[in-house]
């Protein structure tokens, strides 16, 4: 991984135009031909970033990255000064890399491959881990002959797992078999905040009960009035 600290201004042109002026941020170019800047607020999110597959070229005062295989996506980082750089030697990527669910995430991620219609009415499982160019989404489901489902799975959902769930989508409908995917997040708890996104984003949401799942309860009784 090269970390560079720089004075630098970023435009980025393709499926949208975005322009940021000149400030101190901090430049990550991946192994994998990731490069994401981010500034010193804003928490995780980096303020423009590019995903691989890539091509990198650099001058002496600028990079330039666009998409592999052409495409109009492209960063330009204007370089005015550059304050710090280093390169470090990450551990090698593998398959077994990424981030590990919890007991109770892989337990909900098991059990609702079994029974993807708790997630929505004629649901049925194609793939569990399905693979895309950031990561794997945790379920690939399929309601009908054309409708494909995406699902994230999480013990506790809040804004970051709807915000990932929709990186996932974008991937994946850059398929044109799959340009209608929808996503949906399942968690044990969904935060208040993150429905009102996950809606905002045209998300479905489901909260899970995971005894529920194993059995170890009956379904809560609703009485009708007559």
């Amino acid at each position: 991984m090269r970390l560079i600290v720089a004075r630098c201004e970023v435009r980025y042109t393709g499926r949208l135009e975005a322009w940021l002026r000149e400030a101190v941020r901090l430049i990550m170019v991946k192994a994998d031909g990731s490069v994401l800047i981010h500034a010193d607020a804003g928490g995780y999110k980096p303020l423009n970033w590019m995903t691989p597959p890539t091509v990198i070229e650099e001058q002496p005062d600028r990079i330039v990255v666009r998409k592999r295989g052409g495409g109009d996506d492209r960063l330009e980082i204007g370089i005015f000064e550059v304050l710090s750089e280093m390169t470090l030697d990450m551990a090698p990527p593998s398959e077994g890399d990424g981030v590990t669910k919890d007991g109770v995430e892989a337990h909900l991620q098991e059990l609702l491959a079994e029974q993807p219609e708790q997630l929505g009415e004629g649901l049925r499982l194609i793939r569990r881990e399905w693979p895309t160019d950031i990561g794997p989404v945790d379920l690939m489901c399929r309601g009908g002959e054309e409708d494909w489902v995406a699902v994230e799975i999480k013990r506790v959902a809040g804004i970051e797992a709807v915000e990932q769930l929709c990186r996932y989508l974008e991937r994946i409908r850059l398929d044109p078999a799959f340009a209608t995917c929808r996503g949906v997040l399942a968690a044990g708890q969904i935060k208040p905040q993150a429905r009102v996104l996950a809606s905002a984003r045209g998300i479905d949401w489901v909260e899970v009960d995971l005894a529920l799942l194993r059995g170890e309860r009956e379904p809560d009784l609703t009485l009708f009035a007559a």
